[in-house]
């Protein structure tokens, strides 16, 4: 058999992905590119290792051993790669981080910092919803994971970055005259929803819950971007985070309808598992941010005050 590290990795994507497309993007390769990997690695087996059943794409028993072998192959490489790294007395290894979806437009302002200081550091960065982030934390399968909104049944510890802050939001189309509304112009406002296992939902359906809110649901999205774009178009009307407008805001594409009780306000944390053993990467991480973290909400975040 002569087949690469580099085939090892095509298939261990696809593997995982399920899927020749999606592999082909997070590879920054064509899908004929992949396509062709995918079959030169197989070609070296007599057992099929996938297998596509209507257009969706299933790893084998025999696949899925392989992949288990991929796996531990590809992470002694790198460890070889960290060991050099090491050696030359440069901090090395991977972090790994789970963020709930709005979390991205804040996550990359405290990762750059660290991330330009330590060139032997690889960051991998999973954006996904609130119940997906829980469940790659509990699995223990990343060092922090970061959320608006705590989780009830996991016993974590965290670090405190910032306020998170979510508004009523709008498109231009209706003007709105009143400094201040009450609850009743719920009555008259469709509402577009995240899915359920978003943060954003929890925090919002808690908050009409506990003010009995007389909310019209419009329609449910399964991401903040795909929401905000439904607002946009007059679709509806959303509760949204602060942090994920602020160029709708600018741009006049959205605007702030004022409620009573609103904003709605917590907090983004950054968990991790209680206990846990870090690696020195992650160490190294966590006292970054007790460092630097003021200094980044100050340069980057200074606009959040205003509303």
């Amino acid at each position: 058999m002569h087949y690469t590290l580099h085939q090892l990795e095509v298939f261990l994507k696809v593997a995982q992905l399920k899927s020749v497309t999606k592999a082909s993007e997070e590879l920054h390769m064509t899908q004929p590119a992949v396509s062709i990997q995918l079959k030169n690695f197989q070609d070296q087996f007599d057992i099929p290792l996938t297998e596509l059943v209507g257009r969706q794409l299933y790893i084998t028993d025999f696949g899925k051993e392989i992949v288990e072998m991929a796996e531990r192959i590809i992470n002694e490489v790198y460890a070889i790669n960290y060991k050099t790294l090491a050696y030359r007395g440069h901090l090395s290894g991977r972090l790994k981080i789970s963020s709930v979806s709005t979390g991205k437009y804040i996550i990359p302002y405290f990762l750059s910092g660290f991330i330009k200081e330590q060139q032997g550091v690889e960051l991998l960065l999973d954006v996904t919803n609130k119940s997906k982030v829980i469940e790659s934390l509990e699995n223990n399968e990343v060092d922090f994971a970061l959320v608006s909104v705590l989780p009830e049944k996991l016993k974590v510890d965290k670090i405190e970055l910032m306020p998170n802050k979510l508004y009523v939001v709008g498109n231009r189309e209706k003007s709105f005259k009143k400094s201040t509304y009450n609850k009743n112009i719920f009555e008259n406002l469709p509402m577009i929803f995240r899915e359920q296992g978003s943060g954003t939902r929890v925090v919002m359906e808690r908050f009409i819950s506990k003010n009995k809110l007389p909310v019209l649901k419009k329609m449910e999205l399964t991401s903040n971007e795909a929401v905000k774009q439904a607002v946009i178009a007059g679709l509806g009307y959303s509760i949204m985070p602060l942090i994920g407008i602020k160029n709708e805001l600018l741009n006049h594409d959205l605007q702030i309808v004022n409620v009573k009780g609103f904003p709605i306000k917590s907090t983004w944390h950054l968990i991790w598992l209680k206990n846990k053993k870090f690696s020195p990467v992650a160490d190294a991480y966590l006292s970054y941010l007790k460092h630097e973290k003021e200094k980044i909400i100050s340069d980057k975040f200074e606009w959040f005050e205003k509303y």
